[in-house]
């Protein structure tokens, strides 16, 4: 089943490059099984679409995982700031909290 789905937003992808989601959701499948290929995606969004906020808490989250805990944190930052920004209440409240637990952790 998740081959099917991979395959399908390979070809979203393909057929719309310029769509922020398809990576996202690429990234989201790809996250526990293929960490790396889905930092890949994660970096990619970043970069090349840096206003698409749902990237933000996962990204973070995955250079966390990795023990990236710069790219992290700065990621946590740059998520909240667009947040604020883009007067997302939820997502900033989330990324907030996500944050606080990450800043938690390395102090330990």
């Amino acid at each position: 089943m998740q081959a099917e789905r991979i395959k399908f937003l390979l070809e979203q992808k393909e057929s719309d490059p310029n769509e922020p989601f398809n990576y996202y959701a690429l990234a989201i499948e790809y996250k526990d099984n293929q960490p790396d290929k889905a930092l890949d995606y994660f970096k990619k969004l970043l970069s090349e679409f840096p206003e698409y906020l749902p990237t933000y808490y996962h990204a973070a989250a995955s250079f966390f995982e990795i023990g990236d805990n710069f790219n992290a944190e700065t990621t946590y930052k740059l998520g909240i700031d667009l947040a604020e920004k883009l007067n997302k209440e939820k997502t900033l409240r989330e990324l907030k909290s996500a944050y606080q637990m990450f800043l938690d952790e390395i102090d330990e």
